[in-house]
């Protein structure tokens, strides 16, 4: 079968591997679509773990199951986490997932861009889902993207009628865009440097834009608040820079989600008195956990959020190379699938 393996950020090589054998408790899927994640175009993140099959957001059909599985068959279609957790640790009790060692330990073999995918027990009980017949393969592909940002506003305490900012509109930004008044939000103003994401993100419902480039990010928001400034800030860029001017931007007694990781180095230096007497909190989210996975399946299942509204370019296996690169400049793209026959 053929794979996707990335051994540098400009070195992605497609090679044959053999089909891999399911275990007694596994299942074996044919892949049908997989996104490129925005998080695999940061060279820093995505070459420690090279060399690498790449590709973490795959659905495709369970062509064959171990003796041992009950709960799938050859036939399903399914979406299918890259990591899954126990269930029983301390982290998995108080659903905290993504600590728990298992579910960091967890894969799927040998990665999204591949053919076909083994999909240990752990992966395929604690966190693989039958989608619907009416949900498209492409549709499945942006459920865990969808779950990521499910678990973000989860952890942030978005009030009915709060403003909330989103700087950064890449695909996370826009999904962030398309829930966040399903979650309470009452205005949603979103920032960016690029015309065409702008002018994306107003057809998707935010109330107000803030082009970065003309307007500075702080008094772009004053503008549009009247001063009053924002309840929530959720930011996207990965850099201590956006995160600092994100807490520029909230007003007291809000809060500032870091939706992305900072780059490698970088330190954010902030008075903590800035933060004590305005009551301001400071938010991380991670990846996502299986009740984050089931519920951003009901929003695509409802078309809240759709490929038909996202995905912009589609590519076959043997072009990953320029579905990254597409995906690395963020021009006028927003989502890229690898798509297979």
């Amino acid at each position: 079968m053929k794979t996707a393996r990335l051994y540098s950020f400009d070195d992605i090589r497609i090679e044959d591997i053999p089909v891999p054998e399911p275990g007694p408790r596994d299942a074996l899927v044919r892949t049908r679509a997989c996104g490129i994640c925005s998080g695999d175009v940061m060279p820093w993140y995505i070459e420690k773990k090279a060399p690498v099959v790449v590709g973490h957001e795959p659905a495709g059909v369970i062509v064959a199951v171990g003796e041992d599985v009950t709960s799938y068959k050859k036939g399903d279609r399914v979406f299918v986490h890259h990591h899954a957790p126990c269930t029983d640790c301390r982290y998995c009790r108080r659903g905290d997932y993504v600590q728990c060692e298992t579910w960091r330990s967890s894969r799927i073999i040998p990665g999204g861009v591949a053919e076909y995918i083994l999909v240990p027990s752990v992966n395929l009980e604690h966190d693989t889902i039958v989608i619907p017949d009416t949900m498209s393969f492409e549709d499945a592909t942006l459920i865990e993207p969808v779950a990521c940002v499910v678990k973000g506003l989860r952890r942030t305490r978005v009030k009915s009628g709060d403003t909330v900012l989103m700087i950064g509109l890449g695909v996370m930004g826009m999904i962030h865009v398309l829930l966040l008044k399903r979650y309470g939000a009452g205005r949603v103003i979103a920032a960016d440097r690029n015309p065409y994401r702008l002018d994306k993100a107003l057809g998707f419902g935010a109330d107000g834009v803030i082009d970065v480039t003309t307007t500075g990010l702080r008094q772009g928001l004053q503008d549009l608040t009247g001063g009053e400034m924002a309840e929530l800030v959720v930011v996207g860029p990965n850099s201590a820079e956006a995160m600092m001017q994100g807490m520029e931007c909230v007003r007291p007694g809000g809060q500032v989600l870091f939706f992305t990781p900072a780059k490698p180095g970088e330190q954010l230096t902030v008075d903590p008195n800035y933060l004590y007497f305005r009551d301001i909190d400071i938010i991380t989210s991670y990846s996502c956990g299986p009740d984050d996975t089931a519920d951003a399946c009901d929003l695509v299942a409802q078309k809240v959020v759709s490929a038909d509204k996202l995905v912009t370019h589609r590519f076959p296996i043997e072009r990953t190379d320029e579905a990254f690169k597409l995906t690395a400049r963020a021009g006028e793209s927003l989502k890229s699938l690898i798509v297979f026959q």
